[in-house]
């Protein structure tokens, strides 16, 4: 636990730097303004404070390869991209944000990330899965509030189910461990880890007591695996032992620390103890044909009801989810770490978040919409590029964060990168989602092969070493009927090199890379084919096509 403490207050000097970001009070945004328009005030604001100037705009190749890998989880092909360019309308911007999010190359993409966000996973492979449920929920655009709610309460028929994928698997997959339960609830949903918290009062922040980890858990105590169900009893009690006095009994307590009252907080009668061991002597390992009998007071409908409907517990849950969209677009949180949102670790713009968090909740908890207004935002679509040598704060967002690609943005794209570009521009746009889902599937065997990004990321020599050893990459990515059949009929390299980078890296090749290649294949002329390889390959696996 000192590790613990000493690593916590490492975060809280950082987060001390960050605050000194935060802007100067400023002129609220009305609750009538766009999404965009609320985002491009408050972080302007910062800068003004901070007397710093922005990055410059992305131009329209780079914006549209951003956007394309945030909202679908790839690159765009040539024929995307270069519709985009040849798009004059001035809300060619909105349009295609439309276009993006109404396809189900959206609807998979964000089922995939969702997945990753809330199930377990080991070495990055996914331990259980809600896709099912996900894909119903995001092509129905359920709201957030409606999300936790079926996930929480699930519904447990046989349509829902639908194996080992539907809403009841969330919980079900971490029943053996209570303790991991109510902090990853906590964490995903609320924003707060109050893992430290559980053997004693919080070291360093004075928000969490011991009594706000068990009294979440008394939310959770009482479900259960009903032989592959997930049940709830109707009682239940949790018991811990303070760093002084004696044990105590944990009352129902949402994180701000109102005690709720509720009789079946409490041990089992002796006969209530007999009936409950009968039950689990009968169930045994046998796997249920139908789910338990919901009880007549739920403990996890208590704490949906407190989270979504009462203030400012509601807070958290509206905060939470802004957040962590807003680090999946801009990289970075508003509140940093992201299971950190308390007191002592204020948001680098706390004026926005609010903003955002109050918008979410009147606009039904829209998670399309908050993701649609964040990318019509200046903030969104900054370079990464700056000019001087220190870089700002990157609280400021004044310059983009890159951002490593996910497995299956990096799998996805590197098989449409290697795809000969001519070969999507012929496709009707039935055709084309089709073949777009044929190499998402294709794609997931490659996936599991590249790490899920954390902070700090940093390639790592299991990947380096399968770009460089395996001959994986040669049979599934730089394969002789895709990108590298198309170069070898253009044959003069005027003509291959701008499909080489405009395929690959989503934009024109500039002078330098043009004589690069050039000369490089000159060098090779004897062998052409395999000097083509070598350069799709060294596109491939340079940083630029990494990160986004």
């Amino acid at each position: 636990m000192r590790t613990q403490s000493l690593l916590y207050a490492a975060v809280l000097l950082s987060c001390s730097v960050s605050a000194s970001a935060q802007e100067s009070p400023t002129a609220p945004v009305a609750p009538s303004a766009t999404i965009e328009r609320a985002i491009d005030h408050y972080i302007s604001a910062g800068f003004k404070a901070a007397s710093v100037n922005p990055a410059a705009q992305l131009d329209d190749s780079m914006f549209a390869r951003r956007l394309w890998l945030d909202l679908v989880g790839r690159i765009p092909t040539s024929s995307e991209l270069q519709a985009y360019l040849d798009a004059k309308a001035p809300d060619k911007r909105a349009a295609t944000i439309a276009g993006l999010q109404a396809s189900l190359g959206y609807v998979r993409h964000q089922v995939a990330q969702f997945d990753v966000m809330m199930m377990p996973s080991n070495g990055g492979r996914r331990e259980a899965s809600i896709q099912n449920y996900l894909t119903q929920a995001v092509t129905e655009n359920r709201g957030w509030d409606r999300i936790f709610r079926e996930l929480m309460q699930p519904d447990q028929s046989e349509a829902a189910r639908k194996g080992n994928t539907g809403p009841g698997e969330f919980l079900r997959s971490r029943l053996a461990d209570a303790d991991k339960l109510a902090n990853e609830v906590s964490v995903l949903f609320f924003g707060v880890n109050v893992s430290c918290a559980q053997c004693h009062d919080h070291p360093l922040v004075e928000d969490w007591k011991q009594d706000h980890f068990f009294g979440m858990k008394t939310f959770l105590i009482r479900t259960y695996d009903a032989g592959g169900f997930v049940g709830e009893k109707e009682f239940g009690l949790v018991k811990f032992k303070p760093t002084k006095g004696p044990e105590r009994k944990a009352a129902m307590m949402f994180l701000n620390g109102k005690p709720i009252e509720d009789p079946n907080v409490r041990e089992a009668t002796p006969d209530e103890a007999k009936a409950e061991r009968e039950k689990d002597k009968s169930r045994g390992d046998k796997k249920a044909t139908v789910a338990p009998a919901a009880p007549k007071s739920s403990a996890r409908g208590k704490l949906v009801e407190i989270a979504l409907n009462q203030p400012p517990e509601s807070d958290y849950f509206s905060r939470n989810i802004v957040n962590r969209i807003w680090e999946r677009m801009l990289g970075r949180g508003l509140v940093n770490p992201l299971d950190q949102m308390h007191s002592e670790n204020k948001a680098s713009h706390p004026e926005l978040l609010d903003w955002l968090a109050r918008d979410f909740r009147n606009h039904n908890y829209d998670i399309k919409r908050l993701i649609r207004g964040i990318a019509l935002s200046q903030t969104y679509s900054r370079s990464s590029k700056w000019e001087s040598e220190s870089l700002p704060n990157p609280a400021l967002f004044a310059v983009a964060r890159l951002k490593p690609l996910t497995p299956m943005q990096y799998a996805t794209s590197l098989k449409i990168a290697a795809t000969d570009p001519e070969s999507f521009a012929r496709l009707k746009p039935e055709e084309f989602d089709k073949r777009m889902e044929g190499i998402e599937g294709s794609a997931r065997g490659l996936a599991p092969m590249f790490a899920q990004p954390g902070e700090d990321f940093q390639v790592g020599v299991n990947e380096a070493l399968l770009f460089s050893n395996s001959d994986r990459i040669t049979r599934e990515v730089i394969a002789d009927n895709g990108l590298l059949s198309r170069l070898k009929e253009l044959k003069d390299p005027a003509k291959q090199i701008p499909v080489l980078v405009r395929t690959i890296h989503n934009r024109e090749a500039t002078a330098a890379e043009t004589e690069a290649i050039a000369n490089y294949l000159a060098r090779r002329n004897d062998r052409p084919v395999e000097a083509l390889r070598q350069v799709i390959w060294a596109l491939l696996a340079g940083a630029e096509f990494r990160f986004n």
